[in-house]
Order: C-alpha cells, then structure tokens, then sequence
C-alpha cells in the first residue's frame, strides 16, 4: 500500500451528539481513506451502542483515553468530548506522538491553547482543528474573489440559527443520550468549567464572571468560532472591537480593520432554519458565501457574487460540489496524517479565535 492508499487509523475521544450524527458516518462514507478502530466515552451504555455504528467491524472500547492514546492500533486521535477536557486530552494524545483532530474550540482559555501548541512542538504528532466551513470549496473560492476587490469597504458576518435539534432529527442518524456516569464525573467537569472561564474572562480578559459572561463566551467558544474563524481566513484579523451588544440570546459586535468595518450578528431562537454567511462589499463586486446545517448531509455550501458588469446588475450563484463541508474536511484530514501536507486550522492559527473572543467581551464589558 503506497502512502497515498494508506488507511489512517482513528481513535475517538467522545461519543456524543457530534460524533454519532457527524464523525461516524462520515468516516464510515470514508472507508478507502480511515478505520475507526477505537472508542472511548464515561459513558459504558454510549461506547456499546457505538460501537455498533461503525461501519464493517466492532471497534476496540474504553473509558480510559489515555488507553486508546498509547494504542499501537491508533494513527489519529479525535477529540470530540466536553471543551473542558480538550487541552488535556489533545496533550495526551501528542504525548503518545499521534496526529490529534480537535473539535472547536481548540480550548476555552489561552493558557490551555498555549499549553496545546507547546505540547506539539515536542511531539512528531500535528494538531488539526476542526473549523469544517473552512474547508467548503465555496468558501474557498469566496476566498479568492475577495482577495480580487480592489478595496474592502465593509463585510457582514452572520450566523442565526434555530434549534439544532430540529435538524438533527432530520439527518437519519437517531443519535442517543447516554448518563449510566457517576455524579463524581459531573462534578469534575463542572469544577474544570469553572475554573476555565474564571482563567478567560478574569484572569486573562479583566471581565467580570457572571453566569451571563460565562454563557457568552460558551458560544463564541461553539457557534462563534466557526464564524469568526472564517472571517479571519477572509479577511484577515481585525485591529480592535469599536462595540459590542452581549444581550442573550443574541449578540453583535463591530470590529475594526481600520480601513473598514465588519458586523458580526449571531444568535439563537427557535425558528428551524440556518442563516450564516459572510458577505464582503467592493464598490463593484459584492462576495457572499452562505452556509447551510452541516446536520443534513449533503446541502450545498454556494457562493453567490454580485457585481456592476458595464452598468448593468450581474448575479452568479456557484455551486462547486455537493460534497458537503464535513467531508472535503476528511479529506483534507487524510493527507495531513497520510502525506505530511501542512494543517491550514492549526493550533496556533485557532489560539486566535480566543483573541477576538476577549475583544468581544471586554467590548461588551464597557457597553
């Protein structure tokens, strides 16, 4: 088998809602390129079921991810588990030398992202974070029309959506709730939570925590990171936040490029549908990328410019592929670990995405 052939062996760290709607099928849809050969969770009900899903064989299981870390039968290291247990479980897996895949957020505070990318330094391991819109071809040639606008004069970053659950229960994967854990594991995970947000917002943002900051930056952390980490592929990083309006169950921030000036507008109600996209304005061309659920397979990610064409109004709506963004991510994923190509989402480039997080909330903090 030549390098390019290569089946990578992935291990999986968290078997809840993502990792059965999401990272088992599509790993399984990936069989010429990954094996899922281990499972880990706390919870013993959750790894039998499964185990079960994996396509073509029954996997290896444990409730011990240090276990499944130094296992010979592991390439590749998924961390799909609570955010609180990222940084130490990505470290573990660096330990052991393994290519770790990380779900958003890369950690919920900076001095855990900075002990992430210190420990990969050390490993032969690489980090890869999962920010799968990145990796959409329409967001990739959105890319490149921007980077074609003689002069940005402003962009609009939107992400408004309704409850998951309605489109989880349209993606045919029945995903299941699992709790057959000890109230010592609730405990922890409540106590690390604590303790990292008071490391974010106190220590490291000078914001008060409060149980309204503390949900805040929950989703920046979830749901504002695959916006904000787009933005900055776009566009770049922005100098400053002038404002920002936290009021939950929405929030919106202006941030300063110094040229122009973006709207990022977020929130979550209870209406089923998916509205996110970014939107850059030129004075003759106009770039919008919309992104649908990545809990229904297989629904576009399009690219639509609008554009003066001699004086006459010019829209085109592109539709590269219907692999949808989870997959080219897999791909991606694939010569990373299979080719030593270069990770794009890197640690270091996700370390970022908690920079404007502090902006946003130190902005909001003097609202």
């Amino acid at each position: 088998m030549t390098t390019a052939d290569r089946i990578v062996k992935v291990g999986i760290i968290g078997c809840g809602e993502i990792t059965q709607v999401a990272h088992i099928p599509n790993l399984g849809f990936l069989s010429d390129f990954f094996t899922v050969t281990y499972l880990c969770d706390v919870s013993a009900e959750s790894l039998k079921y499964n185990a079960q899903k994996v396509i073509n064989h029954v996997p290896k299981t444990t409730q011990d991810p240090s276990q499944l870390c130094a296992s010979e039968e592991v390439d590749l290291v998924f961390i799909a588990n609570s955010d609180e247990y990222h940084a130490v479980h990505v470290i573990e897996g660096l330990k052991h030398d393994k290519h770790v895949f990380i779900e958003k957020p890369v950690a919920l505070c900076l001095r855990d992202a900075d002990a992430i990318i210190e420990a990969e330094e050390r490993s032969k391991g690489r980090v890869f974070v999962g920010y799968m819109r990145r990796y959409a071809a329409a967001f990739l040639d959105a890319v490149k029309e921007i980077g074609g606008i003689d002069k940005i004069l402003y962009a609009r970053v939107r992400d408004i959506i309704g409850p998951n659950s309605h489109f989880v229960a349209q993606s045919g994967t029945f995903p299941k709730v699992f709790t057959d854990f000890s109230p010592e594991i609730v405990q922890d995970k409540n106590d690390k939570a604590s303790e990292i947000v008071h490391q974010a917002l106190l220590v490291e943002s000078g914001v008060a925590v409060t149980a309204e900051s503390t949900r805040m930056w929950r989703l920046l952390g979830g749901l504002g990171s695959h916006d904000l980490s787009a933005m900055r592929e776009a566009l770049g990083m922005p100098q400053h936040v002038l404002g920002a309006s936290l009021k939950l169950p929405f929030w919106s921030a202006i941030l300063d490029y110094g040229t122009f000036s973006v709207t990022y507008e977020s929130g979550l109600d209870n209406v089923p549908r998916f509205d996110a996209h970014i939107e850059v304005y030129g004075m003759t061309k106009t770039v919008r990328v919309k992104y649908d659920s990545p809990y229904v397979k297989g629904l576009p990610v399009t690219m639509t410019i609008t554009e003066n064409a001699d004086g006459a109004y010019k829209e085109s709506t592109v539709i590269r592929t219907y692999e949808d963004p989870y997959t080219l991510e897999m791909k991606e994923l694939h010569q990373v670990v299979a080719n030593g190509k270069e990770v794009k989402t890197t640690a270091k480039d996700a370390r970022k995405d908690l920079e404007v997080f502090r902006m946003i909330m130190q902005a909001g903090s003097r609202s």
